[in-house]
This record gives structure tokens, C-alpha cells and sequence, in this order.
């Protein structure tokens, strides 16, 4: 993995500008519903933040391309559901996925205006919740004044931690920037967890799926159980 970094690193550090540019785009992809729920955008964010103490990105980029990216997101998504209203959870691709659609719209009603909240930090439903906002009728002014400094939160939860275990590491650890070891660590720190909440989430789902299939089989309601 490490003979695989140091070319991303390399790279990194002759063309920054690419690397903001994925980092927008990562964070915009997040919130357009069915795309977000596939697009790692936060472990793209969180590995990447390692090259801001090695002078390969600047913080302010890091940060600057997370937010415009999330924003942007954030609005489009809403804006779709305000001017649709209720038909656009019945259009494609959203008709695709009933029972996310039916978790977001369940997950915003519960929480009312913190689902804005909520939802930016909790994935697949971060993809969701704002087309569903603007849906179901929230106002815009409510819906901006809630997202915008929940962007701002979540770009700083993404981009600071890495920034600060890296350098912890450089600064107490005795790792030099130019041997990329604290970065080596951090990224495959990120890639290790971003791979076992995969797998603890597919596990899920295949355990969901077959409970419902034997209750189906037995011919019983989802969420019953024998009397």
C-alpha cells in the first residue's frame, strides 16, 4: 500500500490543484442522493488531510474545497426537492431505493430541522435527507440556516484530525516529513476503517435482507414475530 501512496503523494505535490479539485468534487458528489451513498467522499477527505503538515495542500484549500463542494451539494439536492416537491421521492434514481427513501423521510420527520444536522454525519442518509427536506416542504431559510454551519462543523471533524495526528506524530514521534511515514500511517489508518464500516454495513444488510425473507417466507409482516 505504502509503494501505492508515495506516487499519490508525489503527485499531490506537483499538481495540488487536482487534488483540491477531488476534494470538491468528493464533498459534492456526497450529498446528490443515490451518488452519495456510493462516492467515499469522507475518507477521501479524511486520507488526503494528511498532506496538509508536509506542505503538499494548504489548510485554507482543504478546507475551502470541502465546504464550496458540500454547499453546493447541500443546496442542489434541496433546491431539487423544493421545486418538485413530493413527486421527485417517486422519480428515478430515488424510486430505485424505496427503503433508503423510506429511512430518510422517517429519519426527517423524527428529528424535524436536526436531520439537517444529523444527517451530514451519518452515511448513506446524508445523501438523502436534503432532496427530502426540500420535499417536504422545510423553508429554505431554515434549511441554509441549519446546513451552512453544519458544513462548516463537518469540514473542520474531516480535515483536522488528520492535520493534527499527523503532525502529532512528526512533532513527538520524530517522523520526518520527507519519509511520508505519518502519512503512510494515517491514510491506511483511514483506508482500514472506511473498509471494516463497509464491511459491518454489508453485513447488515445481508442479515436485514434474510431476516425479512424468512418472515416473508413464513408469512409474516416485516418487524412481526411468531405468536
Amino acid at each position: 500500500m505504502t509503494s501505492f501512496l508515495d506516487p499519490v503523494i508525489a503527485f499531490v505535490s506537483a499538481h495540488p490543484w487536482a487534488a483540491y479539485l477531488t476534494l470538491f468534487l468528493a464533498a459534492l458528489l456526497e450529498a446528490i442522493p443515490v451518488v452519495g451513498a456510493l462516492v467515499p467522499g469522507s475518507t477521501l477527505i479524511l486520507a488526503l488531510s494528511a498532506l496538509v503538515p508536509g506542505g503538499e495542500l494548504k489548510l485554507w484549500g482543504v478546507l475551502a474545497a470541502a465546504i464550496a463542494g458540500a454547499m453546493l451539494g447541500d443546496g442542489s439536492a434541496f433546491w431539487a426537492g423544493h421545486r418538485s416537491q413530493r413527486e421527485i421521492l417517486g422519480a428515478l434514481p430515488m424510486s430505485g431505493y424505496p427503503g433508503v427513501m423510506a429511512q430518510s423521510e422517517a429519519f426527517f420527520h423524527r428529528w424535524g430541522t436536526l436531520a439537517v444536522l444529523f444527517a451530514r454525519f451519518v452515511p448513506p442518509i446524508r445523501a438523502f435527507v436534503p432532496v427530502t427536506a426540500g420535499a417536504l416542504g422545510m423553508p429554505p431559510m431554515i434549511f441554509f440556516g441549519v446546513s451552512i454551519p453544519t458544513v462548516l462543523a463537518w469540514a473542520l471533524a474531516h480535515v483536522l484530525p488528520g492535520v493534527l495526528a499527523v503532525s502529532a506524530l512528526h512533532e513527538y514521534a520524530g517522523l520526518p516529513h520527507h519519509q511520508h511515514t505519518g502519512k503512510h500511517l494515517w491514510m491506511l489508518a483511514v483506508f482500514a476503517a472506511a473498509i471494516i464500516a463497509l464491511g459491518v454495513w454489508m453485513l447488515r444488510r445481508r442479515r436485514i435482507g434474510k431476516a425479512s425473507s424468512d418472515q416473508a417466507r413464513l408469512g409474516l409482516r416485516p418487524g412481526a414475530g411468531p405468536t
